[in-house]
């Protein structure tokens, strides 16, 4: 199973429509969303695809209208944080803002742990735990997400521009 991973799209609507495509192109069975989505319009580029998103400190003056459109387009909304597991891995989500949100995620020993917020490309062992930063597609430098295949652990960061590039981990 192959995961797309996106996070502060900051309602980068063309960048992040361009982004879902080029996961979706390279094999993405599901999508998952970091935080920081912003308006609901960003939600409805995710429909037709398997999706779990949760919230960023960006979000939190427009929750009501986030649970709704995630609601409609058949998303898991995971609110601050929660734990999913996929192909027998379990996989936190959180934004990353809060820290007690993140140990107490981490304190379960989950094999994965998504978060977003610092706009920084990140992947490392952390005890037992793989933590994966994708970086911010709302990034003017590197606007990125990134892709997991839960097989064989292989990651990448895929810039999303104008010539797309590709980085594994």
């Amino acid at each position: 199973m192959k995961l797309g991973i996106l996070s502060d799209t900051h309602d980068e609507i063309d960048r992040t429509r361009t982004a879902i495509e080029k996961l979706r192109t390279m094999g993405a069975d599901v999508l998952i969303h970091c935080g920081d989505i912003t308006g609901p319009e960003i939600v409805n580029l995710f429909v037709g695809t398997p999706s779990w998103f949760v919230f960023g400190n960006h979000d939190a003056d427009r929750v009501p209208e986030l649970r709704k459109a995630i609601r409609e387009i058949g998303g898991v909304c995971l609110e601050w944080g929660g734990e999913i597991e996929l192909d027998s891995k379990r996989i936190a989500v959180t934004h990353g803002h809060m820290h007690t949100d993140v140990r107490r995620l981490l304190a379960s020993e989950p094999d994965y742990l998504f978060s977003g917020h610092s706009h920084i490309i990140n992947d490392q062992m952390q005890g037992k735990t793989r933590r994966i930063n994708p970086g911010a597609l709302s990034d003017m430098e590197w606007p990125g997400v990134a892709m997991l295949n839960l097989a064989n652990g292989v990651l990448m960061f895929v810039r999303i521009g104008s010539e797309s590039e590709q980085m594994s981990s």
